[in-house]
């Protein structure tokens, strides 16, 4: 497509489809660099960063390529509408859902893997290694097998979001997410 690539733009937290646009290599690296989707305008022949002019930027959670490499999947934060009508879509639909916050947590800890920003505990743990974030898994759960014979509500409750936390640091780590989990647990309870 004479350098040009689709790519489909995916709220991040409802999965709902947002828009189509056409992203070129340096359109793609500055979304990468800069975290904002820059697309290639076809009719004006130049980059433009989405919101640029509205303010409705889309914030990057997550860049995928499709199996043929030939279609970008975009998992966007958007910053209100995306259509220039103002519709939520440029489908128009509205843009609700009703994803968990695990997933957007999981989100969150596949972008600091990526970026690695100092400072973040979680850049931390990616640093440090499996072995590590394994070890810290084992901690966890530990601590509240510990808290759950002990009978104090909150600080079993506080070791559980712990455990989750750093199960899910380790599960991004080994290159999968709760979904992969749920598909484990949903294919047991169909057998």
């Amino acid at each position: 497509m004479n350098g040009l690539i689709p790519a489909i733009i995916q709220d991040a937290a409802t999965r709902r489809v947002l828009m189509l646009g056409f992203m070129n290599r340096e359109a793609l690296d500055r979304t990468r660099k800069e975290g904002k989707v820059t697309f290639y305008s076809r009719t004006r022949k130049k980059l433009w960063t989405k919101g640029e002019e509205s303010g409705h930027f889309l914030h990057v959670s997550e860049i995928l390529e499709d199996c043929d490499r030939d279609t970008l999947l975009v998992k966007v934060h958007p910053e209100g509408p995306v259509c220039h009508t103002g519709s939520d879509t440029c489908f128009d639909e509205r843009n609700t859902g009703d994803r968990t916050f695990l997933s957007e947590l999981q989100d969150l800890i596949s972008q600091r893997k990526q970026e690695l920003p100092e400072g973040s505990y979680t850049t931390s743990l990616f640093k440090a290694g499996i072995g590590h974030m394994a070890r810290k898994v084992g901690e966890e759960a530990i601590e509240l097998v510990i808290e759950s014979a002990d009978g104090r509500g909150e600080r079993f409750l506080s070791e559980a979001a712990d455990l989750v936390y750093h199960l899910l640091v380790l599960l991004a780590a080994r290159g999968y997410g709760i979904g992969d989990v749920e598909k484990v647990l949903r294919e047991r309870h169909a057998g």
